[in-house]
């Protein structure tokens, strides 16, 4: 069964998330739900007349229609989460992010790219408008979440299409609404690496956290050094087909370097992770010696990986204690085609 909040639906079931009193943005992934469920139930605050548009949720999937008086909080859609960081070391980091891209050739006329709603990704959006808006230049498209941030870069004219496919914050759920350049987008469009075509591996570069990354390039998002289990992989696999996979992580959290010897959880492979950026330096993955020839000679701090490893080991006090999981498994990491790549098992008591 899947039980859809829709903020405005019509009595056959089609529905959307920009409009309504309780408007959150796009329904995308609950798309995906309405067409596999057995059941659909959708559930409104905002009933309208027949048709409901635009439908992110189409009526011939749907079995019933509910009226409530109030379908939730739409003000707590905004978090701590969707706001630039504060940390002088996080906005160094993003700062040499949007360096990168701009020194790289990445950035020019008709790019497209993809951040998310982190505190790094968030400044890093906002150093990257100065660098478009100093030199004339005009992205395409930007993949979303979306954010108010990205909204701004919209309304101002550096970028023609946001194409989002969740909805980060209010000012971004407005322009949805409001501008149809401002595109709800699904996981079948964007994500679906079963379908004839994902436009996510058209993105020019992609932006994106991690808890880990060894020295090989491979990257963790799921697990931190301890073994435990404490978030959810999400789409961040599927950005990697991006055609610049970059990495924007502090070097340590609490004293535990983030640059390892191996991941402890395996989430995305080496070879579709171009770029790990942390405060103390750029690493290039060897496999992109385009990157690495686009950038020689810039004043960009590019070093290899295994030093930033080691440099961060002497300020943590070396390497961090080898992990004994138990025998016990708790979970299993598949790769976006359903190859299982590595499993995760029970740590502690």
């Amino acid at each position: 069964m899947s039980l859809i909040a829709a903020p405005s639906a019509d009595f056959f079931g089609n529905a959307n998330g920009c409009h309504g009193p309780s408007a959150c943005g796009s329904l995308g992934f609950a798309l995906a739900d309405s067409i596999y469920a057995d059941h659909v139930i959708v559930v409104t605050d905002h009933l309208v007349p027949f048709p409901c548009v635009p439908w992110q949720i189409q009526g011939n999937n749907v079995d019933f229609v509910v009226e409530v008086d109030s379908i939730g909080d739409p003000a707590k859609i905004v978090s701590g989460t969707t706001q630039i960081t504060r940390s002088p070391d996080r906005l160094l980091i993003a700062e040499y992010v949007a360096r990168f891209v701009r020194e790289a050739g990445i950035m020019r006329d008709g790019f497209s790219f993809q951040a998310g709603a982190g505190g790094i990704s968030l400044a890093f959006v906002d150093y990257l408008r100065r660098f478009m808006k100093d030199a004339g230049v005009k992205a395409r498209f930007v993949r979303g979440g979306a954010t108010r941030y990205i909204v701004e870069m919209l309304q101002s004219g550096l970028v023609d299409y946001i194409l989002d496919g969740q909805t980060f914050d209010l000012d971004a759920v407005r322009s949805m609404a409001s501008d149809p350049r401002h595109i709800a987008t699904s996981p079948f469009t964007s994500y679906n690496f079963h379908g004839k075509g994902f436009f996510n591996s058209m993105v020019d570069v992609a932006v994106l956290g991690a808890t880990e990354v060894d020295v090989e390039f491979n990257g963790n998002v799921v697990t931190h050094s301890d073994g435990r289990l404490l978030h959810g992989i999400g789409g961040w696999q599927n950005c990697l087909f991006a055609g610049c996979t970059i990495l924007a992580v502090p070097s340590f959290r609490d004293r535990i370097p983030v640059i390892v010897d191996h991941v402890t959880t395996l989430t995305g492979p080496s070879e579709l992770i171009d770029v790990v950026v942390t405060e103390r330096g750029i690493a290039i993955n060897p496999r992109r010696q385009d990157l690495l020839d686009a950038v020689k000679g810039s004043y960009l701090p590019i070093r290899n990986i295994e030093d930033i490893q080691r440099d961060v080991e002497k300020i943590c006090g070396g390497k961090p204690q080898p992990l004994r999981p138990s025998d016990q498994p708790v979970a299993v990491v598949k790769w976006v085609d359903g190859t299982v790549m590595d499993t995760i098992w029970r740590v502690g008591s």
